[in-house]
């Protein structure tokens, strides 16, 4: 086999010759790996073998260890092998060709994040130092070291190079000082630096050599190659990320100068990210304020140095100025400085809070009427920005004056000023509600908003957002029980009809019909009961275009075509389900049409369509609205349900097929007994899958309960199998390391705690409650260990709480006293910490239930 000539043809243009090389190597692969894995090194090494195919040499080396499937079959390599591939990559790494050392780093990084972990190849970063310190090493031989070393430090978990931490930074730092005559080799250590920040805590926690860090750091952005200023600029944004606390003494000395002066740089590249510097300072001051407050008096473990207040005087004119530099056919897409300023000035808002109102309002004042359109948007950018933050009433009189115009800049010549007033009002709906008077703003605001749904698609999305958070603002302020119609009433003819025609493009451009869609569903939501014939009637146009659509299914050629009737049958469905959920039982009229349309929906869409999760939720909603009256539909759908049951790949669909176990459950109650064995089975099957994803199999565990709860006693036959199930499933236990898994065990005893309240509630006051006696003391072990935990989230609390009550309530006569009786669950009970109002009350109702309980 000539590996030169196979790898050049994995690359031809001709699919046949591309195919065939493939296959031969796949084949190569299995039949005869180390052989293999020593050809792809030998043409890598190669320097006559031309660049491409060393490339694909490359790529093909890289795959084979870092894949999970192969890690265990290069660990298992002889010794030798090993070796020798480890050494011609190493060896590529100072190639004549600085591509070349490129395809090799990675090869490197590739095979230490496998062996690494594994206690193997230990003197690796010893080795990449020398090449770095080495007198004798070439421009590109430190390039591609320190190219593999930031390749290291993005593929491995922190705590695995700590220890190594010293030699790398030392390496690292080396190449960046400003003494490095090759502006490449300072670049690559830049970038070495930004991915080895996280793990260089203790470098960082001593002064000395934080000092030579930053220094380093800082010398970097005034480099003399743009491309080095930019790297130094993205590490000083990780820096400030992940070492706020230390960052007092050089905001002071360098950085407020350096990044103020860094913005108004004229390559967009280091100007953004010396904006992104300031955006993150906010994010942190904004997260520390958040942090303070949740304290509730106690001193935080890192407290706000007010950075962003101290430089507001610098920083804001900066920002300001840049918001006037935007492009005259800039690509939504594409992130440049005008976009960057704009976050930037909303991310400071948040954070100085009232403070930026005095800086920003004079530059609104004067632009908004300018002739220059990016001054008029740029204005409009500005006032946009700083509406959440400040305080309302600070805002309010400024809003009040500023909406008419806002409202007549609707109709501006310019398309860009025209989209950010259309933000612009959509940020006032949301955050401002209060400040939009119905008989002075509300017709005009709307007309506009209206009108604008026929211009641009970019408009199109910000007036449907706009009107969307409209609705829900005002709907948050209605009274349900109310029978008095809400200001906006009178307009949801005009405003649903006007939205219904935005839905009917049949292209989706800046996502428009999405947000046309989104719009409706909110309107949906917020009616108020005078409008609930406008509900009806958009219901009935959208149930027409479902149907139009199953009609032309078998017209859809190509996978654009496939992809838009997928989304518009999933929009169409989320309107459904939310009209569903509206009308509650006053659905009932039109129960048949939709079923029977989901039903052929859900036979058009084929197993792998992301229409099947929208048509399951809409199946959803009709079963809680319907209650008994959703049995008939029931045998027809099983065999979808049960079809996506099994897809145990598809975890997203799964989840919400057990979910409607859930809802069938609930709608049926005693009478889903005859579906009770059928979907235990089902579910004890996904919880036995290995493909299965684990967060679904918590939703199967709570599932049980709600099986438990709606037919009672009918239960028994599953009891024993589920409470075993329950039990194991409570015995894993968190890692305080591993935070992921910490997440996942709280989730996890959320939902087994839930499958216990389904349980004990369905025996409770019945002759087969006996039957959970053996149980009680399984099910408080884990409500133990779960309140034991240091992060007592409300939820997992009241669940808990609700628990014991419920098991107090089974057996109010004593059989469980001992139990009820332990000293933790006493001492819970007379918990005084500060809870939520319902958590309170659960506790309360718990203790009562004890209290009976044990006498």
């Amino acid at each position: 086999m000539d590996a030169t000539e196979l790898l050049a043809n994995t690359l031809s243009p001709d699919a046949n010759t591309r195919q065939d090389a493939t296959q031969k190597l796949e084949t190569a692969s299995i039949e005869n790996y180390p052989e293999y894995m020593l050809m792809l090194s030998s043409v890598l090494v190669n320097e006559a073998t031309p660049l491409h195919v060393r490339n694909a040499a490359g790529l093909a080396l890289k795959k084979r260890p870092l894949r999970p499937q192969y890690s265990t079959r290069w660990l298992a390599l002889a010794d030798e092998v090993k070796t020798k591939i480890k050494q011609d990559a190493l060896m590529t790494l100072g190639s004549a060709s600085a591509k070349a050392g490129t395809f090799a780093s990675q090869v490197v990084a590739a095979i230490a994040a496998v062996e690494l972990p594994e206690g193997h190849w230990n003197d690796l970063i010893e080795i990449l130092l020398g090449f770095v310190n080495g007198p004798q090493s070439s421009t590109n031989l430190k390039v591609a070291t320190l190219q593999t070393i930031g390749f290291i430090c993005e593929a491995i978990k922190p705590e695995i190079l700590s220890l190594k931490a010293n030699e790398i930074l030392t390496a690292v730092i080396h190449g960046a000082r400003k003494e490095e005559p090759a502006a490449e080799v300072q670049l690559a250590a830049i970038h070495a630096l930004f991915n080895s920040l996280e793990f260089v805590r203790e470098n960082f926690e001593r002064e000395g050599e934080r000092n030579y860090i930053m220094q380093v750091v800082c010398e970097a952005t005034q480099n003399g190659n743009d491309s080095v200023q930019v790297g130094a600029f993205e590490c000083l944004v990780r820096i400030m990320s992940l070492y706020y606390d230390k960052m007092g003494l050089y905001m002071e000395q360098a950085l407020f100068g350096l990044t103020v002066v860094g913005m108004k740089n004229a390559n967009e590249r280091v100007a953004l990210q010396a904006v992104e510097f300031w955006s993150t300072v906010c994010e942190e001051e904004i997260e520390l304020a958040l942090e303070a407050q949740e304290e509730y008096g106690e001193q935080p473990e890192t407290v706000s140095r007010d950075f962003a207040k101290i430089a507001l005087p610098e920083i804001v004119p900066v920002l300001l100025m840049l918001l006037t530099k935007q492009e005259e056919d800039a690509d939504e897409d594409e992130w440049n400085v005008s976009m960057a300023a704009g976050t930037c000035l909303s991310l400071l808002a948040g954070a100085v809070q009232d403070s930026i109102v005095g800086p920003v309002i004079p530059f609104i004042e004067g632009n908004i009427k300018s002739e220059d359109w990016h001054h008029r948007e740029a204005a409009v950018m500005a006032f946009g920005s700083i509406l959440e933050g400040p305080d309302p009433e600070v805002l309010t009189p400024l809003v009040n004056q500023a909406l008419p115009l806002l409202i007549d800049m609707m109709a501006d010549a310019n398309v860009q000023v025209k989209d950010t007033t259309a933000w612009t009002l959509g940020r006032i709906c949301d955050t401002l509600i209060n400040t939009i008077k119905p008989d002075v703003h509300l017709h005009p605001l709307i007309q506009a908003l209206v009108t604008g749904l026929r211009d641009t698609p970019r408009i199109v999305a910000n007036c449907c957002w706009a009107l969307m958070n409209l609705a829900e603002q005002t709907a948050m302020a209605y009274d349900e029980d109310s029978p008095q119609p809400t200001h906006l009433s009178q307009y949801y003819q005009h405003i649903m009809a006007a939205l219904l025609q935005v839905t009917e493009s049949p292209s989706n451009e800046a996502n428009f019909r999405t947000a046309a869609y989104e719009a409706i569903v909110a309107y949906v939501n917020a009616a108020s009961p005078d409008v609930i014939p406008v509900i009806q009637n958009t219901v009935v146009t959208i149930l027409q275009r479902v149907e139009h659509l199953l009609q032309i299914h078998n017209q859809i050629v190509g996978v654009d075509d496939r992809n838009n009737w997928n989304e518009l049958q999933g929009n169409l469905c989320n309107v459904v389900t939310h009209v569903t959920r509206k009308l509650g039982s006053g659905i009932q009229p039109l129960g048949d049409r939709i079923m029977t349309l989901i039903l052929q929906l859900i036979q058009s869409a084929g197993r792998t369509s992301t229409v099947l999760e929208d048509a399951f939720l809409a199946v959803g909603a009709l079963c809680g609205a319907l209650d008994t009256n959703f049995a008939p539909y029931i045998p027809p759908f099983l065999p979808f349900l049960y079809t996506a049951l099994k897809a145990h790949e598809d975890a997203q669909l799964c989840t919400v097929a057990v979910g409607l176990i859930g809802d069938i459950s609930r709608a049926l109650q005693e009478q889903s007994a005859q579906y009770a064995n059928s979907f235990m089975t089902v579910l004890l099957e996904g919880l036995q899958s290995e493909v299965l994803n684990r967060n679904v199999k918590i939703s199967i565990l709570a599932t049980f309960g709600d099986v438990a709860l709606a037919i009672g006693p009918a239960f028994e036959p599953y009891l024993q199998t589920t409470m075993n199930v329950l039990h194991q499933a409570g015995s894993v236990e968190p890692n305080p390391l591993d935070y992921d898994l910490v997440d996942y065990v709280a989730q996890l005893r959320e939902g087994i705690l839930e499958a216990y309240t389904g349980i004990v509630t369905g025996f409770k006051k019945t002759e087969a409650a006996h039957l959970l006696v053996p149980y009680a003391p399984a099910i408080l072990d884990l409500v133990k260990r779960a309140l034991g935990e240091d992060e007592r989230l409300d939820s997992l609390l009241r669940l808990s709480y609700g628990l014991i009550g419920d098991l107090a309530d089974c057996f109010s006569q004593g059989q469980i006293k001992p139990v009820l009786l332990q000293d933790w669950l006493i001492g819970e009970l007379r918990v005084k910490q500060r809870m939520q109002g319902e958590t309170k009350k659960t506790l309360r109702w718990a203790r009562d239930m004890v209290k009976i309980a044990t006498q």
